[in-house]
C-alpha cells in the first residue's frame, strides 16, 4: 500500500514538476540568451563604426597609421556613443543614472571591461605582414570577461546552459518514469484479485486501467514539454548570437589591422575611462579631430610652394 500511495502521489505531482521545471528553464534560458546578447550589441556597434571608417578612407592619403592607436579610437568611440545614444534615448525617463538592465546584467561595465582587456593584449602584438591570431585573443576576451560570462555576475553561464541544453531529454525521461511508477503501482493492486467475485475483479481492473492510462498522460507531458523546450532553446539559442558576435569583432579587428602600417605605442596614451560622460568626450575628440585636420592643412600649405605666373 505505501509502493501504490507514492506511486499515485508520484503520479499526481509530476506534471506540475515538470511545468515548473519548464518556466524556470524557459526563464533562465532567457537570461543566459540577454546575457549574450549584451556582447552581440557592443559587436555590433564596433561593427558599424569600424566599416564606416574603412569606408570613408583613401588608400595611401594618410600613412603611419598605428593599429593599437586606430583600435583604441574606434573601441572608446563605439563605446562612448553607443551609451550615449541610448542615454539620450531614456533622457525623459525617471532614472538618469543607470538603466535597470545595467543594474542587473552588468551591460555597461561589462563593455567597459571588454573595452580595457582588448586593449591591453593589443598593445603587445609584434607587426608582421601575416595576420596575428586575433580570433583567439577575440574568444580569450570575451570567455574571460566576469560581467558576460555570468548571471547576474554570479552564475556561471557555461553549466546553466548546458543544464537546459538537456532539459529536453529529462521532460521525456520523467515521462516515462511516471509512466512505469504508475504501472508499477497498478500491478500491486492486481495481487487482490479474487476470480470468484465478478464485481470486485472488474472494479480492480477498472481502476487498474484507469491508474495505467493516467499514468501514460506522464509520458505525454513529458513529450509535450520535450518539444516546447526544443523551441524555446532554438529561439533563444546563445550559441547563435555567440558564433555572430565573435564573427563580427575579428573580422572589425581584421580590417582594422589591414588598414595599420604599424603597431607602435604611443609615448603619451590616456587611459580609457569608462566612467566619463560620453557626451563630454565624443566633444573633445570631435575637437581634437578638427585641430588636428585644420593643423596638417596648415603644414601642407606651408610645404606647397607658389608659383608666381
Amino acid at each position: 500500500m505505501t509502493t501504490k500511495l507514492f506511486a499515485e502521489y508520484f503520479i499526481l505531482g509530476l506534471p506540475y514538476l515538470m511545468g515548473v521545471v519548464f518556466i524556470c528553464g524557459v526563464l533562465f534560458r532567457t537570461l543566459v540568451w540577454y546575457t549574450v546578447k549584451r556582447h552581440e550589441w557592443f559587436s555590433r556597434e564596433f561593427e558599424k563604426r569600424v566599416n564606416k571608417f574603412i569606408e570613408n578612407e583613401v588608400p595611401g592619403e594618410v600613412k603611419d597609421v598605428s593599429f593599437f592607436v586606430l583600435s583604441k579610437k574606434l573601441l572608446e568611440r563605439s563605446f562612448y556613443e553607443a551609451f550615449a545614444v541610448r542615454d539620450r534615448t531614456n533622457r525623459r525617463k525617471n532614472d538618469n543614472v543607470m538603466k535597470m538592465s545595467d543594474r542587473i546584467f552588468l551591460v555597461k561595465q561589462g563593455c567597459a571591461w571588454l573595452v580595457r582587456d582588448i586593449l591591453k593584449q593589443l598593445k603587445f602584438l609584434k607587426w608582421t605582414e601575416n595576420n596575428p591570431k586575433l580570433l583567439n585573443i577575440t574568444k580569450a576576451t570575451f570567455h574571460h570577461n566576469p560581467c558576460f560570462n555570468r548571471v547576474f555576475g554570479m552564475i556561471p553561464i557555461t553549466g546553466l546552459n548546458d543544464l537546459i541544453n538537456i532539459l529536453p531529454g529529462l521532460f521525456v525521461i520523467g515521462g516515462i518514469l511516471g509512466t512505469f511508477v504508475g504501472i508499477a503501482g497498478g500491478l500491486q493492486g492486481l495481487g487482490g484479485m479474487n476470480l470468484q467475485d465478478l464485481d470486485a475483479t472488474k472494479n480492480i481492473m477498472d481502476r487498474f486501467l484507469f491508474e495505467i492510462s493516467f499514468a501514460m498522460k506522464t509520458s505525454i507531458a513529458g513529450i509535450v514539454f520535450s518539444l516546447m523546450s526544443h523551441i524555446v532553446n532554438v529561439l533563444l539559442s546563445p550559441e547563435r548570437l555567440y558564433v555572430s558576435m565573435i564573427d563580427r569583432f575579428e573580422s572589425s579587428l581584421d580590417l582594422i589591422w589591414y588598414r595599420s602600417d604599424n603597431n607602435n605605442y604611443p609615448v603619451v596614451d590616456a587611459a580609457f575611462d569608462e566612467h566619463r560622460d560620453p557626451l563630454e568626450a565624443l566633444a573633445e575628440d570631435s575637437i581634437n579631430t578638427e585641430l588636428g585636420t585644420k593643423t596638417r592643412g596648415r603644414e601642407m600649405t606651408k610645404t606647397r610652394p607658389f608659383k608666381v605666373s
